[in-house]
């Protein structure tokens, strides 16, 4: 009975996925109301028993152990060599230097002092995917000629300026969601003398990045275009934290917002355009490439792996290994806008729906564990299994069709880089 409901929604999952191009809309599976209290009682107590938690997560691991047997092995991505890695990690305490060896400062070195150690604790230590990607983009995009140690120096600059948004970014998405780690250290606000504090040392990092431009590139063809760019990203990104922060009130999630139109501009604007549009298209104004419909096909392509990248986070979050993510998952109990919240919702019984109305959003672990348990019963790790296999390929296929002087393997190798993933 359970392997052919999972059977079912696998067929329905795939369907939906080959005919909306990368999962836009999952259609609601059907189901049957009742209105029995104490069904909706005994709907609660089943989420929450350890018994057929244990149950369900055997039967969703083989499924997606069913899955994954037709998949090929990752295959290892070349996206960035380690001496690549080391050359940008070496350009970091130059960087630091510029922001807080300045001689009009000389007089406040309390805060310069401050300022450094926010920038070391909170830049350099992910997995600097996206500062890396701007160098790599460039590499792959401008004229042999002109790859210059000195133009790539810059372009590993560029880099740094990425990962220090990303960083500020983080300062303050963990103090709004009250997370306890990221990168598998303590959230920033929450050392010891920091608090509240926080909040300004992420102005310091948004800043610093301005600073930084000036001081390279006041007198570069690319000046101008790559300071506008920062500054619009900014804002998407800013439109995109208040669009997930008004899907909760007084603290409490509104389901009834929960869409996957509403879950799609979030992860838009918040991820898709300084995750992954930022890191080409600083690389494409350094080497001069200004066509738009160039910019175009480029931001077309880098939303939608945005999409993808998001999903995983979202999955990763719930059922990934907090070891290897660097992270405890914290989405149910901060009443996030997730994609597995609104697959929930869509196929969710009358009686499921009052399961998460009455957990989602609680910080409760037993409220948390009940909610895994209802994912894992709708058979959404398997869902994910066939979306990430289905969206991979169909990405693929669009990066085909670019056509505007791009190198394909710029966007294969992206791909290559976060596809599989598992933190």
């Amino acid at each position: 009975m359970f392997n052919t409901i999972i059977k079912t929604c696998s067929v329905r999952a795939s369907r939906e996925l080959l005919r909306n191009g990368l999962i836009r809309n999952i259609s609601k599976s059907s189901s049957t109301s009742h209105t029995d209290n104490r069904r909706e009682n005994t709907e609660q107590s089943k989420y929450s028993c350890s018994k057929w938690s244990r149950l369900r997560r055997h039967f969703n691991n083989r499924a997606l152990s069913t899955v994954n047997a037709t998949i090929a092995p990752k295959i290892k991505s070349s996206w960035v060599s380690k001496e690549e890695s080391r050359d940008f990690m070496a350009v970091f305490p130059d960087l630091v230097r510029d922001l807080t060896d300045v001689p009009e400062y000389v007089d406040i070195p309390e805060v310069t002092k401050r300022f450094a150690k926010v920038l070391q604790y909170n830049v350099p230590c992910g997995k600097k995917t996206r500062g890396l990607t701007t160098v790599a983009t460039y590499k792959l995009i401008e004229d042999p000629s002109k790859l210059s140690d000195q133009n790539i120096r810059l372009a590993q600059i560029l880099g740094w300026c990425v990962e220090m948004l990303h960083g500020s970014f983080l300062i303050n998405d963990d103090i709004m969601d009250a997370s306890k780690t990221r990168r598998g250290a303590t959230c920033w606000y929450l050392v010891d003398g920091v608090g509240m504090q926080a909040i300004n040392d992420a102005l310091l990092l948004e800043n610093g990045v301005y600073a930084l431009l000036k001081k390279h590139f006041s007198d570069h063809y690319c000046y101008v275009p790559t300071m506008e760019l920062f500054h619009e990203v900014i804002m998407k990104t800013s439109m995109g934290q208040s669009l997930d922060i008004l899907c909760t009130v007084d603290q409490v999630p509104q389901l009834d917002y929960f869409t996957m139109n509403r879950y799609n501009a979030i992860v838009k604007y918040k991820t898709g355009f300084y995750s992954f549009q930022l890191p080409v298209s600083l690389a494409l104004y350094l080497a001069g490439r200004y066509d738009p419909e160039l910019h175009r096909q480029a931001t077309t392509i880098l939303l939608e792996m945005g999409h993808f990248y998001q999903v995983q986070d979202d999955f990763l979050d719930c059922f990934g290994d907090s070891e290897v993510t660097g992270k405890k998952g914290t989405d149910i109990e901060e009443g996030k806008c997730s994609w597995l919240v609104v697959l929930a919702l869509q196929r969710a019984t009358p009686e499921q729906k009052k399961v998460l109305q009455l957990n989602y959003g609680r910080r409760d672990p037993k409220c948390v564990e009940t909610v895994r348990n209802l994912y894992e019963d709708l058979g959404l790790p398997n869902t994910y299994a066939i979306y990430e296999e289905e969206s991979y390929n169909l990405i693929r296929t669009n990066i085909q069709q670019v056509s505007a002087g791009l190198p394909h393997k710029l966007f294969y190798k992206f791909l290559e880089s976060i596809y599989r993933r598992d933190s």
